[in-house]
Formats: C-alpha cells, sequence, structure tokens
C-alpha cells in the first residue's frame, strides 16, 4: 500500500547618506533629514555572539548571501550612521551552504523553492572546514551553539567534529583549536555587542519530536545528548558569566530572549489530519483498513479506552496515526484479548507491539515539517523488522506504511507533554535573560512576544505584511526555522527600537522593500 505523499504546501499567493566629522551622521531625503546619534552607545567595535539565527543562517544552511543579510550585519550597518567601524563575519565560500570536511560532505546545501516546494540547491560545496580563516571577526555567531557552547574550550577544534564535540563552522573561524566561543568575542574588547542565545537549548529537544531528555536538575551539560533541554541552572550559570564577559570593558548592549518554538512553521504546516479521502492511493483503501481495525477497537472499547479506536473518514481528511509514549501501554491486554477472540497468536502479538501505545492525532499534537515526506510511505525497517518475524511481505507492507497502519515514531510529533517540557523551559530562560539584562542595564528585546505575534495575527512591515506561513509568510524561510532576509530585517528593526529606547541613539529603521523573501536556485 502507498500513500502519495502529503501536499503540505500552500499556493502563491534609496537613502542618501551624508558623512559628517563627528561620530553622529545624518541621513537625507527627499522628505526629511533625520539627525542619526550613538547617545549613550559607542558602535565603534560591534560584537555579536550568538547561535544560527545570529549568524545568519536561513533556508536550512549558512551562505554568503544569508550572511550578507543576517541581523548583526544589518545592525552594523545602521550602527555605522553613528559612529560605528567595520564588521566582518567569516563568510562562507559560496552560496551553495554546504559544508566539508576532508573532502566529504557533512552539511547539506541550501533549500529554494521550486514551484511546489522546497528542494536542495544541486551542487558541490566548496567551504572546507578545515580550511580555517584568520579573525577576528565580529559576527561569533556559530549555528547550533547551545548557550554551554559558549563557554566549551575545544568547541572549534575540528577532531571534535566527527564525535559531535566541536562545532564545524566554529572550527572555521576560532582563533586556536583550544578557545571558546566567548574569548574570542570577548578578546576584541567590543564597545558594543548583541547576544542571542539559550534557542538551541530547546529547538533541538523540538524539532526532534521530543526525541531527547529534559536535563532538569542535571548540572553537568558534558553528559547531555544533541536533543536534551538544558538545566535552567546551568543557563543561568552560563548566561550571566557570557554577559559578565562581554561586559568587562565597560561595553554597553543588547540582549534578547527566544522565540516560543513552537509558533514557528516547522510544526505547524503539516496538519495533524493530513490522510485526504480523495487521495486515490487512500481513499479506495478506506473501508478495508476500517475492517482491520474494526477488532482491535472492540478490544479498545472494552479495556475502557475507546478514545484510543482508530477509524478513517471515508467522506472528510482524516488524523494520522501516532505512537504516544505517555499512554499506558495495554500490548499484554490486546494480545491477550485478540487471542481470546479467536486470532492467532501471531497477528495478536504483532497489533499489541504496533498500537499497545497507539492513537489518533489531535489538533493538540504538532506534527514536525520533515513528517510531510513520510507519512503514507512504507517504513523500510518497520517492513524488515516484520519480514523477520515471519510476517509475508505482503502483509508485513500493509502494516508498515507511516500514520496508517504503523503509528509515527516520537521524532515526526511533539506531543503535548513535550510541548510543555519546551514552554516551561523557555519561561525559565527568558526570565533569566530578562533578569540579567536588568541587572547589567542592557537594552532587552522580547522577541517571544514579537514572533508570538508574527504567527497569531501577522504583523505590517512597510508595505508588506508578514505571518508565519510557510514559503509565502515572508517572516520565516524555507526551513520552517530560520527568518528570511526580510525577517531579519524586521528583526533588526525591533533591535534598533530597543537601543534607541536604551541609549537615547536615533538608529533609523531599514526598508522591507530591500529585503528579500526567496532567494533563487541560482545565486
Amino acid at each position: 500500500m502507498k500513500i502519495n505523499k502529503y501536499k503540505w504546501m500552500l499556493l502563491f499567493v534609496g537613502a542618501l547618506f551624508i558623512a559628517c566629522e563627528s561620530d553622529d551622521d545624518s541621513i537625507s531625503t527627499d522628505d526629511e533629514q533625520i539627525i542619526v546619534v550613538s547617545g549613550e552607545a559607542d558602535f565603534s567595535n560591534y560584537v555579536s555572539v550568538g547561535n544560527s539565527l545570529t549568524a545568519g543562517y536561513t533556508d536550512g544552511a549558512l551562505f554568503i548571501a544569508g550572511q550578507e543579510s543576517s541581523l548583526p550585519s544589518i545592525l552594523a550597518q545602521q550602527f555605522a550612521l553613528a559612529g560605528g567601524g567595520e564588521f566582518t563575519q567569516p563568510i562562507m565560500g559560496d552560496n551553495l551552504g554546504g559544508l566539508l570536511l576532508g573532502g566529504n560532505v557533512i552539511a547539506p546545501n541550501r533549500l529554494f523553492f521550486n514551484g511546489s516546494g522546497p528542494e536542495r540547491v544541486q551542487g558541490m560545496p566548496t567551504t572546507e572546514i578545515t580550511n580555517t580563516l584568520s579573525g577576528p571577526f565580529n559576527n561569533m555567531g556559530v549555528p547550533g551553539a547551545k548557550s554551554f557552547h559558549l563557554v566549551a574550550p575545544g568547541y572549534g577544534n575540528a577532531a571534535g567534529v566527527p564525535t559531535g564535540q566541536a562545532n564545524p563552522y566554529f572550527v572555521r573561524f576560532a582563533s586556536s583549536p583550544n578557545t571558546t566561543i566567548i574569548n574570542d568575542a570577548a578578546g576584541q574588547q567590543p564597545t558594543f555587542f548583541s547576544l542571542w542565545i539559550g534557542n538551541n537549548d530547546v529547538l533541538s529537544y523540538a524539532t526532534s519530536g521530543g526525541d531527547g531528555i529534559n536535563q532538569a536538575g542535571n548540572l553537568d551539560p558534558s553528559t547531555y545528548g544533541g536533543n536534551d533541554i538544558t538545566d535552567p541552572n546551568v543557563f543561568a550559570q552560563v548566561y550571566s558569566s557570557v554577559v559578565d564577559g562581554m561586559t568587562t570593558g565597560g561595553a554597553k548592549g543588547v540582549v534578547a530572549n527566544i522565540p516560543n518554538v513552537t509558533s514557528i512553521p516547522y510544526f505547524n504546516t503539516v496538519l495533524f489530519n493530513p490522510l485526504d479521502p480523495n487521495n486515490p492511493n487512500f481513499g479506495p483503501l478506506i473501508p478495508t483498513l476500517n475492517a482491520t481495525f474494526a477488532n482491535l477497537n472492540q478490544v479498545f472499547v472494552a479495556l475502557g479506552v475507546p478514545e484510543r479506536s482508530i477509524v478513517f473518514n471515508e467522506n472528510s481528511a482524516s488524523p494520522v496515526v501516532v505512537k504516544d509514549e505517555y499512554l499506558t501501554d495495554l500490548s499484554a491486554q490486546i494480545a491477550g484479548a485478540l487471542i481470546a477472540g479467536g486470532a492467532d497468536p501471531l497477528t495478536a502479538q504483532l497489533f499489541a507491539g504496533l498500537y499497545g501505545q497507539a492513537r489518533q492525532a489531535n489538533e493538540n499534537d504538532l506534527l514536525v515539517l520533515p513528517s510531510s515526506t513520510i507519512i503514507g510511505q512504507l517504513n523500510q525497517q518497520a517492513f524488515d523488522d516484520l519480514v523477520a518475524l515471519g510476517v509475508p511481505p505482503a502483509t508485513a507492507g500493509q502494516l508498515a506504511v507511516n500514520g496508517v497502519t504503523f503509528p509515527l515514531e516520537d521524532q515526526w510529533v511533539l506531543l503535548p507533554e513535550e510541548q510543555q517540557e519546551v514552554a516551561s523551559a523557555t519561561a525559565a530562560f527568558n526570565q533569566i535573560i530578562e533578569s540579567v539584562a536588568n541587572q547589567k542595564g542592557l537594552a532587552f528585546v522580547d522577541v517571544f512576544s514579537i514572533l508570538n505575534e508574527v504567527a497569531d495575527t501577522g504583523v505590517a512591515f512597510d508595505e508588506y505584511n508578514m505571518n508565519a506561513d510557510l514559503v509565502f509568510g515572508g517572516a520565516f524561510s524555507l526551513d520552517g526555522v530560520h527568518p528570511t532576509a526580510r525577517g531579519y530585517a524586521f528583526l533588526a528593526n525591533e533591535f534598533t527600537k530597543a537601543i534607541n529606547a536604551k541609549y537615547g541613539s536615533t538608529l533609523p529603521p531599514v526598508k522591507a522593500k530591500d529585503y528579500i523573501t526567496l532567494y533563487p536556485a541560482s545565486l
């Protein structure tokens, strides 16, 4: 049985700078002249610290054009109007975005929109991470970095990349193999800095469908897995030390909290009920599927859990079947009941193993974006396992269809309990960030509220309206997580608002029309 991939995409929808002899500049337009002042801030040596959101990551990769429109790069352009100096970035080798280690591809190329969905740009990337760059660099954003990675010695050591102990992006521009990100950043003695970190401390857990551990109570990040949630006490200690390091020389700065990651397109594009009865590869099979599940559903009713029944609708879209690890495992009861009802032991055990913790998804479940590529497709591993148990290949194929007869595994669905873990950690991290900002007298950007507004109602950015829809919402790129160039520009304006309010500067906003939302296949 084969079902076509669910089509989750929606269809389409000049300033002149005049130099002055002081640190303050003016912008002249046809209508008015705006005096740009730095206020209490000194933008002459700006250093940005963070992760992919700082580096300029977009469309699932880091590439030259994206870096040129990175959030700190846009800010630096505005800072230059008020005495800001040169802003350097560890520019990638090309606009493909992939990474090489010893000539082997270790990170894929960027995405582009092919007219119906995202597709990877073809070509061999040229960014070999062992061809290290000579810094220092003002943009210290490292894609993939969590809070504690900022203070981790060896995070830029190429030898640690294969084991996950080092970061390939930082390897390219670390001042030495054993340095830390914060040492290289603070060592530049910035006069002004930005810090946006913490997103990955919850994001990787969420994007993996909760296939990690909430490490609350574990104060040793060296024992964490890649998809784990950071303990808030670890986050607090690291965050405070990072801010201390960046402000040692008296630098002023701006910090931002982390967004509600479950509001981004990565979790709100694939619907919980994508199984369309009008799909010719699915609709005709519905009566057979319902008949197959009839005996199992009777068992669910007898066990007092009728809500676990699996029924596909012949007239409207049906939810996928998921494994819910938070449900009581009824495998033994299901097997016993089916055998008592006349089922052969192998069939009873198969159904028990598959559906002991299964149910159909509902509106409270969040399916991750990549699930669109596997729903309705044969799960090869499940098929092989069933055949190894002696199940005939034809039957194994029928029982191994992702989201239909084979429950979607943990990595594809962020369950309500997992969403709550993400929300609790996010709230804790954000409280820490705002508290440290207040203690240090730093400008603070409430990105959490800003991006919630983008997701909930959409926002106006000059003549454009932006929302959190994938592809044509304008705010988020094709990877469903990172902003578009225009999205970064929108956020840059929010950062300059906070800076102006805190330090009395008059940095002007950038214009939406100067930043695109979709990069073409060829750059």
